[in-house]
């Protein structure tokens, strides 16, 4: 308990991983004790993250629970924690995912079962990592050592092109990856550290080291790296193979957790780090933001995979986060910041329900279904809820997100505004165009008469969700709250920079006391 309470983030990120341990020295024919391990494991990471949630202060700048040991003599590299309001959300989303996806596999997995939950437990170990991460070199260990989990996640337990998507992910992130490891090594050259909080101030400072091309450049190698992980439109390509050959759990964690980092990096690094470039490359992004938004509602609309259309529409969910981003106002990111959180439990869901749906018929095509409200009511009611959530109704969590992007983008230009408001009615249109074909009108394929509805683990998964859904909703400002200081922060740091941003109207807030 010491330990516990003196290194809270240490115990937090390593105890998925200390399960995977334990789960390597089961025998393998055990398999409901390996199923139990990784859900007890993941249960008490998400009772951790749940008691820092709330022990976080709202009302404290700068990082909490911070935790420094040096590490590396020469290069200065040290083992350095940290969250604050950027960070803590998805902490939490991360822990509360992973159960989720460990009771989605209960039954699904039914091969290489012990490898198939070392290698989940060890993946929220790496996603943690990266969200708790202050050093550079750490951050990139962390960022680098989550995606070989993944791979094999696709690779091994996927569907028919599963090496195909698997070869690719790894590709196109690892691309990324390298130009980023470029950007990390020219900052240390150039600032003496990898310490993510020192550099922040020597730019907030001036440094002269980091001239305007320099942070143009690096800028570039920063984000192309996190645009390629979000993916937003044109690097986009290589999501929905890797979400439709991936298990359900693997789609759950790709899209709840993994794209978010793309994005939680551009929050991180790209806007305190490279203020200057931010700004001259926003009007840029928000134009690409919005073509995503726009493309990959439209593209989800004709899918005829329901699997391929949820992939799909994170393409466009991803593009309002991006676009909140790139406001730079407190609405704005704030927003980003929520629908981070609302598209990691809302499509999340949805992929959870379309492999419910393929574990009964193994087929995901939306011509082979309809009339299903009659033969699995529990299930069409579930369905419709988290539908209406990933659209956005009032209510449910998708609203507040979008709403306040939505209210950002409008003080920037109010024509980003009317455009992102397009992609929320054309959400509307592919959600509830797909759910008509599935779940209404007559029964006319007889395999389907006899499907059984929800079982009793599947009830614990989507009460869960529904729950979490409502809650957001409804009541977001427990979440909303802890956000307001380090999103200042960040704004303040983006907008005092060598030049003001051209296309924004209102006033930056007070930077808050530090």
């Amino acid at each position: 308990m010491i330990w516990l309470s003196q290194h809270p983030l240490s115990v937090l990120t390593f105890l998925p991983l200390a399960g995977a341990a334990v789960i390597a020295f089961l025998r393998r024919e055990s398999a409901d004790r390996i199923r139990g391990v990784a859900l007890a494991f993941s249960l008490a990471t998400f009772a951790l993250a749940l008691k820092l949630f709330l022990a976080f202060s709202p009302n404290q700048p700068g990082m909490q629970f911070v935790e420094y040991r040096p590490w590396i003599s020469s290069p200065p590299i040290g083992y350095h924690l940290g969250i604050d309001g950027l960070s803590v959300l998805l902490i939490l989303l991360s822990a509360f995912l992973t159960p989720l996806a460990i009771l989605a596999s209960w039954a699904s997995i039914t091969s290489h079962v012990k490898e198939f939950f070392l290698f989940l437990l060890a993946l929220e170990t790496g996603m943690i990592g990266v969200f708790v991460s202050l050093d550079l070199f750490l951050f990139f260990i962390f960022w680098e050592a989550m995606l070989i989990p993944m791979y094999f996640l696709i690779g091994v337990w996927g569907h028919e092109r599963r090496v195909y998507a698997a070869v690719k992910f790894i590709l196109y992130t690892m691309a990324g990856s390298a130009l980023m490891l470029v950007g990390i090594i020219y900052l240390y050259t150039v600032t003496g550290t990898f310490d993510l909080e020192v550099i922040e101030g020597l730019v907030a400072g001036g440094f002269a080291g980091l001239s305007g091309s320099a942070q143009t450049w690096l800028f570039l190698a920063f984000f192309l790296a996190f645009a390629i992980k979000v993916p937003m439109f044109p690097f986009h390509t290589w999501l929905p193979d890797a979400h439709v050959e991936a298990p359900t759990a693997g789609s759950v964690i790709l899209a709840g957790v993994l794209l978010k980092m793309g994005t939680y990096g551009m929050l991180r690094f790209c806007l305190p780090l490279f203020p200057q470039a931010s700004r001259e490359f926003a009007p840029l992004i928000v134009v690409l933001a919005i073509v995503g938004i726009l493309y990959g509602a439209l593209v989800a609309m004709v899918q005829p995979d329901m699997k391929k259309l949820v992939a799909y529409s994170s393409v466009a969910h991803l593009g309002f986060v991006v676009l909140g981003i790139f406001t730079f106002t407190m609405a704005g990111i704030q927003g980003a910041i929520y629908q981070m959180c609302n598209h990691g439990v809302s499509t999340g869901a949805l992929f959870i329900l379309v492999g419910m749906l393929y574990d009964r018929r193994h087929t995901r095509q939306i011509k082979e279904f309809g009339g299903l409200a009659t033969t699995l009511p529990i299930y069409s009611a579930f369905f419709m809820i988290v539908a209406l959530s990933s659209l956005g109704l009032p209510m449910l969590n998708g609203f507040v997100g979008e709403f306040l992007i939505i209210l950002g983008a409008f003080h920037v230009r109010v024509i980003y505004a009317v455009l992102a408001a397009v992609g929320v009615v054309l959400a509307a249109v592919y959600l509830l165009w797909m759910y008509q074909r599935v779940f209404f009108g007559e029964v006319t394929n007889e395999k389907n008469r006899k499907l059984p509805d929800l079982t009793d683990r599947e009830k614990v998964i989507l009460v869960s969700v529904v729950f979490v859904i409502l809650w957001m909703g409804v009541y977001p400002q427990p979440f909303l709250r802890r956000l307001d200081l380090s999103t200042a922060h960040v704004i303040h740091r983006v907008k005092h920079g060598p030049a003001s941003y051209a296309l924004q109207r209102t006033p930056p807030p007070a930077e808050p006391a530090r």
